[in-house]
């Protein structure tokens, strides 16, 4: 499969202010079945400097600074990208992690304490005990595999997706009540539920491309979840799957405000709350 992809966002700040330096995390993470190709990166007005740098956690952004003023900010990416079949169910779990998981412990899955001081940003939650009771009823077996897709197809099966055109993010205990949600709402409810069970799981900003849609493409949220041996494991609640070949990953982490695709302020004088617009094109050639 190969596809090009369109991203443009342009921020209007309806008066003249003064750009504070940018990061920009819209260039995708590597995967071993995708190939990035003419990636462009278009910024209006030019910034001053420019230089790409790696996150806390690893995800590439480019640091841009400006000088002077402007009234918006136009930012324009394209790229081409080469997709391999992936089998998201090819993996083996180690042995101990499956041999350690206890179906009577308050917090069934365990990991090992050396892991502990990277995993433990991953695992922190609300402690809801609905989102307890609903993740440990679908804990029936010593099967984590099972599990993770299980409750991702019930998710899907049991919570409507919608589109938001609010940039918000519900709190897990909100989508869980409602009944519905966006992308990011309701992979923020799996992570949550994940956590809730002993799970380290991080939130996943990128494209999905579906070949059905001809218009309709923007930004995608995701979730993965550390399984020993496996590593990071993709589950799309929206679908209820494991994510596949037709995932783009541009970020992760454990905080869903860190995976947003600009950071950065403006100042000035009488400002005014900016107006966003964005636009996203994927198609098959």
């Amino acid at each position: 499969m190969r596809l090009k992809i369109q991203h443009d966002t342009v921020y209007d700040y309806h008066r003249s202010v003064g750009l504070n330096p940018h990061n920009i995390y819209l260039k995708p993470l590597p995967r071993n079945y995708l190939e990035i190709s003419n990636y462009d990166l278009q910024i209006q007005p030019e910034p001053e400097g420019l230089n790409e740098r790696y996150s806390i956690e690893g995800n590439p952004y480019f640091q841009v600074w400006f000088s002077g003023e402007t009234n918006m900010l136009s930012i324009k990416v394209s790229f081409e990208s080469v997709h391999l079949a992936f089998n998201p169910f090819l993996f083996l779990v180690d042995q101990w992690f499956i041999d350690r998981l206890d179906l009577a412990a308050e917090i069934p899955f365990q990991y090992q304490d050396d892991d502990l001081p990277i995993l433990r940003a991953y695992m922190e939650h609300s402690n809801n005990p609905l989102l307890r009771k609903y993740g440990r009823d679908k804990l029936t077996g010593p099967d984590p595999i099972q599990f993770i897709t299980e409750l991702t197809a019930a998710i899907h099966a049991d919570w409507r997706h919608i589109i938001r055109e609010e940039e918000n993010l519900w709190p897990a205990s909100k989508t869980f009540a409602a009944g519905r949600g966006s992308c990011r709402d309701l992979s923020w409810m799996l992570i949550e539920i994940l956590r809730h069970q002993g799970l380290a799981a991080r939130f996943v900003s990128g494209y999905a491309y579906n070949p059905e849609l001809d218009e309709g493409h923007e930004l995608h949220a995701w979730v993965e979840a550390f399984l020993p041996g496996a590593g990071w494991v993709g589950m799309d609640p929206s679908l209820g799957l494991m994510t596949d070949e037709h995932y783009i990953p541009l970020a992760c982490s454990f905080r869903p405000g860190n995976t947003l695709p600009v950071h950065g302020t403006y100042g000035g004088e009488n400002l005014r709350a900016a107006s966003l617009s964005a636009y996203v094109r994927i198609e098959a050639f």
